[in-house]
């Protein structure tokens, strides 16, 4: 198999192997740098407002903002998942797909549905 084919194939497998990881890093990064170039618009927009130049460092520098911005975003997603992760390992919602309930009653469902099929599978061989 030729190196390029051979490339083609390991990238393929890449992607079907990690595609959702690949993705979500991907607009992760996308959406890191939208956050970086937008704040510094904000930034230097709020500096010229009060005469002050925008500066990256220093101390009223953007790198200050950038962090807290960056930090209370994080903060908040972060509690937001922890609460929905430890909610969900106590609780449920009767019907969701995470829910053993769903499970159960599938397999109640295809059980009453093998009966049937047994029972008229045994009258067609009468």
């Amino acid at each position: 198999m030729p190196r390029a084919s051979k490339d083609a194939v390991g990238l393929a497998r890449l992607w079907r192997d990690y595609g959702l990881s690949i993705a979500l890093f991907i607009l992760f990064v996308l959406s890191f740098v939208a956050h970086t170039v937008t704040g510094w618009y904000q930034y230097a927009a709020d500096q010229q407002a009060h005469g002050d130049d925008p500066t990256v460092f220093g101390d009223s520098g953007y790198v200050w903002y950038w962090g807290e911005w960056t930090f209370q975003n994080w903060q908040s997603e972060f509690l937001e998942v922890a609460v929905i992760v430890v909610f969900s390992s106590f609780l449920i919602h009767k019907g969701s797909a995470e829910s053993r309930d769903s499970e159960d009653e599938i397999k109640d469902l295809l059980t009453k549905i093998e009966t049937k099929l047994d029972g008229i599978e045994g009258r067609k061989s009468k």
